[in-house]
């Protein structure tokens, strides 16, 4: 019997509800007239709840349910090493990245990375960006978005269901622009907690026999003590300890610094105070997924061994052990949190598009034509990431592996650029351009041994650091090739000692609890305690 079967008149009335009211909410914010950087930006209003519910919403969408429920239920717990650094790299990204870009005012990250160095690389990781965007972030909402929405209709092919999900968020985007979709993702960002929790404690229970505790312990004595570790093994097919220290870091320090779908996010916080702290907040939140997300994925093994697609496991989480009521809120989060996820990932492509191409093209258009264009983009868009998605399933075996390995194969020359930039002078235009074509050469390299040839036996994560090298060293040897830029020109945009010493000066007079370092001093010694508990 399909699992659609198992929804009561209760659940779809719930679910009707909440998806109305939720969509009624986000677009009555449309009264005012748009400009671009309201449409782009939420007109740099965010406050730092909305930031870090925003991020965290971004990260534990449906997406990342049926993902990080797939791993965990097909080899374990090590795939909470994705979400613990996260607090790490977010602790560095508030100390050195973002008081540059709140500072330099600019509507995305290769803006900024062109005041560094120069419109090709600007151009380039644009270009990249926009890719990632579609492919990888965009279709992996709609594949994840696909699985849950077919459970209601299951009759419906795959690329029927994509379609309709991509033209709801697109629409959705469209009539609210990013403001809406912060306002929704903000609400969104307390419901999935609670719709995670929820989740946590019903698949508990149901191992328990009805009782939550026993359902706990049951879990850590019934399980392999191999998937309830962190540190696995350098031959592990799915989290090596060598890509623990490698990999998982570079791509973290990618999607959270350099990404333009995330840092878009905290370009709309209403000061540099509220960016840090919503950012640091969005890293707590982020631990709590080892609780809420994966040991209940874990968990299901006790529920249903040997399923054959595990990133079904989700699905039947949510349809055989919640109860009526709850599935509708349920259902209705994930598919909401997909559509607000969508808009996000659709409204930060069109704006790379719209104001790194289109506006260098046509550098006199008005504010109300950049807008226009962005929503013709985002049709565009919509409409390559449908047809692209029904491949995801002949690149990995789960959701979770095939996103983590394309930002593997193709960030890493990226995150060379940036953190060369960031932190030495000498590099400059000449090395960054070298830099990106030879780490990108090595990528596609790598990428397509490691689908088609199987010569060099790389895991995805450790392809990542030899991707990145290749790229760093090329830069600096690309730099010698040219003059050091004019520090009068980049030094404002670099990470200096004298304005870290001047911050600290600051922060004397500021109160404990509004002390970002004091602040992200609590978030690593939480996540060193966690990491440590499960080593």
């Amino acid at each position: 019997m399909p699992l659609a079967h198992n929804l009561s008149w209760l659940d779809l009335g719930v679910f009707s509800v909440y998806i109305g009211g939720l969509l009624l909410f986000g677009l009555i914010d449309r009264h005012r007239q748009l400009k671009a950087r309201e449409h782009f930006l939420a007109g740099q209003s965010a406050s730092w709840p909305k930031i870090g519910f925003a991020l965290y919403a971004s990260t534990i969408s449906a997406t990342s349910l049926v993902g990080l429920t797939g791993a965990a239920y097909s080899h374990g717990i090590s795939v909470f090493n994705y979400e613990w650094m996260a607090a790490i790299v977010l602790t560095i990204f508030c100390a050195f990245v973002l008081p540059t870009y709140i500072k330099s005012q600019v509507f995305t990250v290769p803006e900024f990375l062109e005041l560094r160095y120069g419109k090709f690389v600007r151009t380039y990781v644009s270009g990249l960006g926009v890719i990632l965007g579609v492919f990888l972030d965009a279709a992996g909402g709609l594949f994840a978005g696909s699985i849950l929405f077919q459970i209601l209709v299951p009759d419906w092919p795959l690329w029927q269901v994509c379609a309709l999900l991509a033209v709801l968020a697109g629409g959705f985007l469209i009539a609210g622009g990013l403001r809406a979709v912060l306002m929704v993702e903000g609400i969104q960002g307390v419901v999935m907690v609670i719709v995670a929790s929820g989740i946590a404690f019903f698949t508990f229970r149901a191992v328990g026999g009805g009782d939550v505790i026993a359902g706990w312990s049951h879990t850590l004595k019934a399980i392999d003590p191999t998937h309830l570790k962190l540190i696995m093994p350098a031959d592990d097919k799915d989290m090596p300890w060598t890509g623990l220290l490698t990999g998982v870091p570079l791509i973290g320090f990618y999607f959270w610094c350099t990404n333009q779908i995330m840092v878009q996010r905290v370009l709309a916080a209403k000061s540099l105070d509220h960016g840090r702290w919503g950012s640091l907040m969005g890293g707590a939140l982020k631990l709590t997924n080892l609780f809420l997300v994966i040991l209940p994925g874990a968990a299901a093994l006790l529920l249903f061994p040997a399923l054959p697609q595990p990133d079904r496991v989700f699905s039947h989480m949510v349809f055989e052990v919640m109860p009526h009521g709850l599935i509708g809120l349920i259902v209705a989060a994930c598919l909401i949190s997909i559509l607000a996820n969508l808009s996000g990932i659709y409204n930060s492509t069109s704006t790379l598009l719209t104001m790194d191409f289109i506006r260098k093209l046509k550098p006199d258009m008005t504010d109300g034509q950049l807008v226009r264009t962005g929503q013709a983009i985002t049709v565009i868009l919509m409409v390559i990431s449908v047809l692209w998605t029904p491949q995801i399933i002949h690149f990995q075996d789960t959701l979770w592996k095939y996103l983590q390995a394309v930002l593997c194969y193709f960030v890493p020359p990226i995150a060379a650029v940036f953190i060369a930039g960031l932190f030495i002078k000498r590099v400059n235009r000449a090395g960054a351009a070298v830099g990106l074509v030879a780490g990108t050469i090595t990528s596609v390299i790598l990428f397509v041994d490691a689908f088609a040839f199987h010569i060099l036996p790389l895991h995805f994560l450790v392809a990542a650091i030899v991707i990145f090298a290749v790229a760093f060293i090329a830069l600096l040897a690309g730099s010698l090739t040219a003059p050091a830029p004019d520090p009068a020109t980049v030094s404002h945009l670099m990470f200096a000692k004298d304005v870290w010493q001047a911050e600290t000066a600051h922060l004397k007079t500021v109160k404990w609890y509004q002390n970002y370092r004091f602040l992200s001093a609590a978030l690593l010694l939480l996540t060193g305690a966690i990491v440590i508990w499960f080593a």
